[in-house]
């Protein structure tokens, strides 16, 4: 069994295990994710952020793959606003984010990776305390 599917699997009645973690998103990886996920309702979103390099590159790809609206700011803040809004989105018992090929933003932006990371994390948090699951799949595959 597959890391992601541990995480659907694992997780009880809830679906998803929230939160953010690491692991290798081979294509079996993300089937074992998104399979179980889409058939608890969940909304899942798939961001490729290939020879991504840096902050506004993360910010742009993750809102044109989570459909924000036009006032997003393009800023931590605003990201964050965003994150914990979706309400342009079908409302779900939760969601799930795949963040797949991270290995140049990694290398050339480690910061502006590990705030997305830590927002995520918070964002996570208010889904829950809304009775919302929210989970994201890093690609731990650290070869650009």
């Amino acid at each position: 069994m597959t890391a992601g599917k541990e995480q659907i699997r694992g997780a009880g009645t809830s679906g998803v295990t929230p939160g953010v973690r690491e692991t290798r998103l081979t294509d079996a990886v993300v089937a074992d994710v998104v399979a179980p996920a889409q058939a608890l309702g969940y909304v899942v979103f798939d961001v490729d952020l290939g020879g991504c390099y840096d902050k506004e590159g993360l910010l742009d790809r993750t809102a044109r793959a989570l459909s924000f609206p036009e006032w997003f700011g393009r800023n931590w803040d605003a990201w964050f606003d965003c994150l914990t809004d979706l309400n342009w989105q079908p409302r779900a018992p939760g969601y799930v984010l795949l963040l797949r090929r991270v290995a140049r933003l990694r290398q050339t932006a480690p910061e502006a990776l590990d705030t997305a990371l830590a927002i995520l994390e918070d964002a996570s948090r208010v889904w829950a305390d809304r009775g919302v699951t929210w989970c994201t799949f890093v690609d731990a595959d650290h070869d650009a």
